[in-house]
Order: structure tokens, then sequence, then C-alpha cells
């Protein structure tokens, strides 16, 4: 009696070979798996502490943000469920319309075109607005969907530089510039694409320099800059209007990326543009014309969050945020003074206190040290590479206007009871 035979025999039914595709898809999961950076859904249990969300400002849970959104809804009882295909053809409405123009007066542009996500919005602008022979100049950090997009591009080029560096970005421009003499010209453009905070660091882009650097280098006016404010939407400006607003550089940037599904608590994102570039868009992004329209539920919730915006009730919910990015820093940085030199690869922290909620705190062993505080319910992720650089493994930490400053000691307590147990541990092997 055969293997198959024997198995039924005992009531049990045996598996199909696998395909040569899924023998493929199996090995690739297995190598990831030995690698330790396989990827698994997983759901918080209902007592967790979150420092791990993008929801900043802990929108997500506002009543007075649902008030809003439920009365955007009852205003017009007979709103549709769905919006029943691209804009360009039954997903379009007066309401959308009206919502990009309100979305980019708030934000000092133009005007705006809604996305369904930010990597819709970077992906479809990414591929389609560089022409034949113009360059894309890159913060060397920028989001994976920026990438995507550039991929498909018709760009001559596209070239990185060194993150935050202005340095290594004039330097990359001006070889771009002495490559060809529509450059110097202004006959073909030069794109400079940066993200307003970075989304492993922290960081804050030094916008003010990059913008000199564009002005001076590209004088006649084919230095092009975009701004992904995903991160900073909500969070930086005033009414957290985003980090161009709250620099005064509105007129100086071409583009600006602001994403819903963040310290906005909803969906969506909008592209802040002229109106030739919006029509430009609407004509060429594939993302934009081949996908159904966000619904109306959705683009009634992004109108409630600029409602919750525009009257001013985030500015106490930030300066709470600041208060705890503030603790959190002075907690952690005395905390890795105190560690002996041999001994920091442990646990690191810059000098400075970021400047945004999001806490990249380095460490030799971060799927140790995020399964320790997860096991009190603080719910910290590691982040290993491929998605940041081999050596500079971290834990992801977010801060939330809803997280308490006994959160957040509670939290540095756990981080000091783990760090204390690692160094016992190394002494008790010298």
């Amino acid at each position: 009696m055969d293997m198959e035979k024997k198995t039924a025999s005992k009531g049990f039914v045996s598996s199909p070979p696998r395909s040569h595709l899924e023998n493929s898809l199996a090995l690739a999961l297995s190598r990831r798996r030995q690698a330790s950076t396989l990827r698994n859904l997983t759901l918080p249990s209902s007592n967790a502490i979150d420092f791990s969300s993008n929801d900043f400002l802990s929108l997500s849970s506002s009543s007075a943000l649902r008030d809003l959104y439920l009365r955007e809804l009852t205003a017009r009882p007979d709103f549709p469920l769905g919006s029943g295909g691209s804009r360009l053809l039954d997903g379009n409405s007066k309401y959308a319309e009206a919502l990009e123009r309100d979305i980019a007066a708030f934000h000092g542009a133009e005007d705006g075109l809604l996305c369904n996500s930010g990597f819709d919005a970077n992906a479809g602008l990414f591929s389609v607005l560089a022409q034949p022979g113009d360059i894309v100049v890159y913060d060397s950090y920028i989001h994976a969907s920026v990438h995507d997009g550039m991929r498909g591009s018709r760009a001559g080029a596209n070239f990185a530089f060194v993150h935050n560096s202005i340095t290594d970005l004039r330097s990359v421009l001006e070889r771009c510039i002495e490559s060809d003499e529509k450059f110097r010209s202004g006959h073909r453009n030069i794109f400079i694409a940066v993200e307003a905070i970075y989304s492993m660091d922290g960081d804050v882009a030094p916008l003010k320099g990059i913008v000199e650097a564009v002005t001076e280098l590209l004088p006649n006016g084919n230095g092009h800059i975009i701004v992904d404010e995903a991160h900073s939407t909500g969070v930086l400006g005033p009414q957290g209007r985003g980090l161009v607003s709250a620099l005064g550089l509105e007129d100086r940037i071409t583009i600006r990326l602001h994403t819903f599904g963040k310290a906005m608590a909803c969906n969506g994102a909008i592209i802040l543009c002229n109106p030739l570039i919006k029509h430009y868009l609407v004509n060429y992004a594939r993302p934009l014309i081949y996908t159904t329209f966000l619904s109306f539920p959705a683009l009634a919730a992004i109108r409630a969050a600029y409602t919750f915006f525009s009257t001013d009730n985030t500015t106490a919910l930030a300066a709470h945020l600041f208060g705890l990015i503030t603790l959190l820093h002075e907690r952690l940085f005395v905390l890795t003074s105190s560690l002996p030199q041999h001994q920091r690869h442990l646990l690191q922290v810059l000098e400075e206190c970021p400047p945004s909620p999001i806490f990249s705190v380095l460490s030799s062993d971060p799927r140790g040290l995020a399964k320790f505080c997860q096991e009190k319910n603080f719910v910290v992720r590691p982040i290993v590479p491929p998605t940041v650089p081999l050596g500079s493994e971290r834990i992801r930490v977010c801060l939330h206007a809803g997280n308490t400053k006994e959160e957040v000691e509670a939290l540095v307590a756990r981080i000091t009871t783990w760090v204390e147990g690692k160094t016992r541990l190394t002494s008790s092997k010298l």
C-alpha cells in the first residue's frame, strides 16, 4: 500500500503535490523565515498601549471628530455608498471638487487633486511628470512609492543625494547642470523629491536650505521641488498645515503631497499643485485614470477632518504631543548615556531631540527589545534590513496625543529593565 492510501485509511486526505509556482513561492518565504525577515499580519490586543501607529493626534478614537463625520453624513442622507467609477468616468462629483478647492485653500495652494492613497499619488506623479531628458534628484531615504513611480518614468535619469545633505544635493545638481546646456538655459527640468518628515528616523528635511540651493543653481525656474508631507500633515505648521506652511514656502514649492491616513485618521491623499499640473495628471496619471475613486463616506471623513483642523482643535493635542516627545527623549538619552561605551550597541538615540513624534531607537537586538516591550502590552515594532540599511536596526517608537506621561515613563522603565538584563548577561560571560 502506498503512502497516499495509508494516509487515506487513517482518515486523512493527503494534499495534492505543489505546483512549480507554489514551490517557488514557498522557497521565497522560507528564505525570509531563515533570514528572520518574514512578515505576518497581526492583531493588537485589546489592552495594548499604542507606540507604533501613525495616528499621531489619536484622532481615530476622537469623539469630536466622529461627531463631525456623522454630521457630514446625516446632512446628505441620500448619499451614494460607492463612487461608481474612476473620476474620468462616473466617479467625480461636485462634493469632491469643492473638497479639493477647500483643502488647497487651507494649505495655501492654487489647486489640488484628490487621490485614493499617498502611494497611488506618488506612483502616478513620478511616473508621468518628468519629460524625456528631465532628471529626478531624490533624497536617498525617499519613500518606496516614489521609487515605483520613477521606475516607470520617462526621465532621462534619476539620481539620489545623501539623506538631508544640502552639500551633496548641490554636488548632484551641479553635475546634472554641467551635463547638458539645456539645464543651464532652463529648457530641461530637474525635479527634487524630498519628504517633510522621514518615516523611519523622524527627522525633518532642511527645506529652507534645499530651496536656497535649487534657486541659486537653477535660476531659470526649471528646478521643481516636490515635498511629501505624509508624516508632517497635522503635526507641523499652523493648524497642522505641514512643513511648507510652517516655513512660509508655499510659493517656492512646485508640488506638495498631503496624505490623510496618519494624523488625520482617514484615507486618501491630495496632490497640491497649480491647475495646469492638475489637468496634466488627470490626463496621464494611470492610478487616477484606472482606479475607482474614493466613495462619498471616505470624502466625508476627509471633510470632517479638515473641519476639525480648521477650527483649531488640534493645537492643544499637538502641544501635548510635543511635550511627550521631549519627555521620551530626555529619559532615553539619560539611559543611553549611562551605558559604558562597549554596551551602547544595545541602545542608542540621537543627542538632539527629534522634531517629530517618530523615534528611532537603535539597537543591536531590535527584535528582542520589541518582544520584551510587547510582553507588557507596549506596542513597538522592530525595523530591520531591508527596510533600513544594515547596521541601523532599531525599534520605531511613535508617540501620540492620546498617550500619557505615565505611559511614556512606563515604556522607558520597561526598556531600562531590558537593557539592565542584557548588561548583566554580558557581564556574567566576561
